[in-house]
């Protein structure tokens, strides 16, 4: 498998700008279904993978912090998974880029379901209940997106690419 080359890396504006743009969506009701994905995880991840010098687990755990809050949930059940997928990508980003985009995706999926995993384990051992296994078809849809959200953030500099390329 050939993997997407970058000819630059991508602008700190355009990353912050997707992650904030991002946790506003993920600001709505949609989230209250069970099998959504994680779109904010997402992006943190997929920018943790291809710019982990911007993108790490500090902003992960920022992030996950004010979804806390927003969700008035456990305080640190967020900011726990974000972190955990924060680090695993992080642990994976060289090998993340030796893959294309569905690869990537499947290497990502159980990082995913993993930290997904913790946090309803500290949720269900401080809560007393155990929410049964529905929880594991938002972490394989999010990792289905993976190749989908990576294609598109990928998009701008492969607009750069194709411009330069028609010029010369």
């Amino acid at each position: 498998m050939e993997p997407d080359t970058l000819v630059r890396p991508a602008r700190g504006m355009f990353v912050w700008g997707t992650v904030l743009f991002v946790w506003l969506i993920s600001l709505l009701p949609w989230r209250l279904w069970p099998a959504a994905p994680d779109l904010l995880l997402l992006v943190l991840a997929f920018w943790c993978a291809h710019e982990p010098r911007r993108v790490g687990m500090m902003a992960a755990f920022v992030f996950g912090l004010l979804m806390d809050v927003h969700d008035a949930r456990l305080l640190g059940e967020h900011a726990l998974i974000y972190t955990l997928v924060a680090y695993g990508t992080i642990v994976l980003h060289r090998r993340l880029q030796r893959f294309d985009l569905f690869a990537q995706a499947l290497h990502m999926m159980p990082v995913f379901v993993v930290a997904q995993l913790f946090g309803l384990a500290l949720h269900a051992w401080l809560t007393g209940a155990w929410p049964g296994w529905h929880w594991t078809l938002g972490p394989a849809v999010t990792a289905a997106l993976w190749p989908v959200v990576g294609w598109l953030l990928q998009l701008p500099q492969r607009h750069s690419e194709d411009t330069e390329a028609s010029k010369g």
